[in-house]
């Protein structure tokens, strides 16, 4: 099973730096990059939603301990629940920001 999905991503890959190669906007271009963002996040997003995760208990953790402070469950649930969970085309062509975190809470 471990082999085959590693096939299917190398493959994926190949395919996608030779479509890279061709002229942007083409069709082959897109196709390139569609795959390398299906092949980005099959790591990206579980790391993402593991950061969501472990950041939401966290702030809950400090809502409790601080007897219900806002402020201070906020400075951990808004950069850990913030940002992009998924990478797209257009972040991969450099036309959209990815951001790992979101804005810090002030």
């Amino acid at each position: 099973m471990v082999r085959q999905v590693t096939a299917v991503a190398m493959g994926l890959c190949l395919t996608a730096q030779v479509a890279l190669a061709g002229e942007e906007g083409s069709y082959w271009a897109d196709a390139g990059y569609g795959a390398l963002a299906v092949v980005a996040n099959v790591f990206y997003m579980p790391a993402k939603i593991v950061y969501a995760s472990l950041g939401t208990l966290t702030g809950g953790l400090a809502y409790v301990l601080t007897v219900g402070d806002d402020e201070t469950a906020q400075k951990v649930w808004s950069p850990s629940l913030g940002g992009t969970y998924v990478v797209s085309p257009a972040i991969l062509r450099g036309d959209e920001p990815l951001l790992f975190n979101g804005p810090s809470y002030e």
